[in-house]
């Protein structure tokens, strides 16, 4: 029995919660992907899995395991790509986070023009707003929007986003135009709970903050989803600029408050420390950076 696919099979069960789940990934049988972990599990003289009639947990051994085995599949995988690359091209799968906002408006497409020129790639992007653990869920490379306070993550820096604070005309129209911040208080707000401070708008004008705790009776987590609330006149919406900007170009929403600079914060690329970057992945987070700059996105 082949370890390598011992190795994939483990990983994919422990990632998925099941045999059914992991062979759906791997494309090939439940009773295979089961033979391959019981093989791993003989060969290592262990068991790796507690096993129940729904899902499988992991034994302490498999949680060790499963800290290294990823990297050890990855480094075999990008091993067999450099040495096919070097006549092919750029060839094997990236996978790739990124969150829901962002991934939606700017991230699909971005990977797609990178696809174009690089057709040997597989590439899976997977959208989810929390900050996941790149070991334990395979990922190579995440955007992360914020600090990242995660020692073990290398960071890319692409530049920083800006905030913009938001309303419909027809919302101004029916409650007036709010010039500082201090009368958002008299205004419908919508707050996006995705931000770590949600109900705290900070603005800064002539070097001096202003902050506002907002009492907003609208709540939703996803920018996005508060600048459609924005635009269909239901309140003032403070959200990134890259969520707002086809609103703002259309007319559909009107930028508040020009005399004063909103929050801005760092848009990211993180991989993990310790591992020499994949030629692909590289390749992937150069023309990200390049293409963000050419996008006009920040």
């Amino acid at each position: 029995m082949d370890i390598v696919d011992e190795l994939r099979a483990f990983v994919a069960t422990a990632q998925a919660g099941s045999f059914t789940a992991a062979a759906d990934q791997l494309g090939v049988s439940n009773r295979l992907t089961s033979k391959y972990v019981a093989e791993l599990e003989a060969r290592l003289g262990t068991r790796l899995f507690q096993r129940t009639t729904r899902r499988v947990g992991l034994t302490p051994a498999g949680e060790d395991l499963l800290a290294r085995a990823p990297a050890l599949i990855d480094d075999l995988d990008e091993l067999l790509s450099e040495v096919a690359e070097s006549s092919h091209g750029l060839s094997g799968v990236i996978r790739i986070s990124a969150p829901v906002t962002f991934g939606e408006v700017y991230v699909g497409a971005m990977l797609g023009r990178f696809a174009r020129l690089n057709p040997g790639l597989t590439l899976d992007l997977r959208l989810n707003d929390r900050y996941v653990d790149l070991a334990t869920e395979g990922i190579d490379v995440a955007f992360r929007m914020g600090e990242s306070d995660m020692l073990s993550l290398k960071v890319r820096k692409f530049g920083s986003f800006r905030t913009a604070v938001v309303a419909s005309p027809d919302y101004l129209q029916r409650n007036g135009t709010p010039t500082s911040p201090d009368e958002l208080a008299e205004h419908s707000c919508i707050v996006d709970t995705n931000r770590r401070s949600p109900r705290r708008w900070v603005f800064n004008r002539d070097g001096d903050d202003v902050v506002v705790n907002i009492e907003g009776k609208i709540l939703v987590n996803s920018a996005r989803a508060a600048a459609g609330l924005s635009t269909d006149g239901l309140g003032i919406a403070y959200a990134p600029r890259f969520a707002v900007r086809d609103g703002l170009a259309s007319g559909a929403l009107v930028r508040l408050m020009e005399g004063y600079e909103s929050e801005s914060n760092p848009l990211s690329a993180v991989y993990l420390e310790g591992r020499a970057l994949p030629r692909k992945v590289r390749a992937l987070i150069d023309f990200a950076a390049e293409d963000i700059r050419s996008a006009d996105i920040l």
